[in-house]
């Protein structure tokens, strides 16, 4: 599906999204025109889905975060996701093995806002239980 040129231009654009076409072309030592050409295909094939903004560590440290394992009542798991999903404070949502059904990365701007909307998500339909653990620091992000 992707060869080694496409891998290395993946691997640079999760670097530096920002990076601009001629400087992309130069460093896989192609044209402008086939970088171009190879940046469209990875897109419209779904390889690429899109760009963010990662958020700096000023910012994300006034931010609370936390996970929180979320066991879900049985035959609600798909209701239960498209409600989390709604939630913005929801960064991040991974179905697991274990006791719990689910992971949720969250982000609040402080503990009391943490704390309604754990109780958001504890009033969910379809959330049987939950444990939260609130991230005292990030060692590292890639």
């Amino acid at each position: 599906m992707i060869n080694d040129k496409d891998q290395t231009l993946l691997e640079i654009l999760q670097k530096n999204a920002r990076i601009s076409i001629s400087e992309l072309a130069r460093t896989l030592g192609i044209s402008r025109t086939t970088a171009q050409h190879r940046l469209e295909r990875l897109e419209h094939s779904g390889i690429i889905e899109g760009y963010r903004v990662n958020l700096g560590s000023t910012y994300l440290k006034a931010l609370v975060a936390a996970h929180v394992s979320i066991k879900v009542k049985q035959k609600l798991t798909m209701e239960t996701c498209e409600q989390l999903h709604k939630l913005s404070a929801v960064h991040a949502l991974h179905a697991i093995s274990g006791e719990f059904d689910l992971i949720a990365e969250l982000q609040a701007a402080s503990l009391e806002q943490l704390n309604g909307i754990l109780d958001e998500i504890g009033d969910l339909p379809g959330v049987e239980r939950t444990a939260s653990s609130v991230i005292l620091e990030t060692k590292f992000r890639r």
